[in-house]
């Protein structure tokens, strides 16, 4: 989930995001843009588009945009997009935490108009993800 202010970048990141090779996990694919309707379940947070909202990004100079989109999925981060001044240089360890639809997940600062921005985003979750499963076990 990336946050923040009106202008800060969101939907910039998630476009660039969305345009970086096929992980591991296969593509980036949208779950909603501007607005998200979280719940908690048995195994954490689900994130999915209020309905007329699903499969659509606004995309600044273009407006409202078509874009591949999946329904729902699994929270396991939380993004605050940030000025490049307050990225902390190393990642506190444990992550620092927020609460979602009251499960703590971890959080991330990240400046979004850096050039590496989604590719230390994959990282981010990639990492996230292999943490959450550890816990699991």
């Amino acid at each position: 989930m990336l946050r923040g202010k009106s202008g800060s970048g969101k939907s910039d990141l998630a476009l660039r995001f969305l345009a970086l090779p096929d992980g591991d996990a296969g593509p980036a694919r949208l779950v909603a843009d501007d607005q998200v309707c979280l719940d908690a379940t048995g195994e954490g947070v689900t994130a999915s588009p209020p309905a007329n909202l699903a499969g659509l990004i606004e995309v600044r100079g273009l407006g409202i945009q078509p874009v591949s989109s999946i329904p729902a999925a699994r929270l396991v981060l939380v993004c605050d997009l940030v000025a490049a001044a307050e990225v902390p240089r190393m990642l506190p360890d444990p992550w620092p935490r927020t609460r979602l639809a009251g499960i703590a997940l971890p959080v991330l600062k990240l400046a979004p108009f850096e050039a590496s921005a989604p590719l230390k985003l994959r990282m981010a979750i990639v990492a996230a993800t292999a943490h959450l499963r550890e816990a699991e076990q």
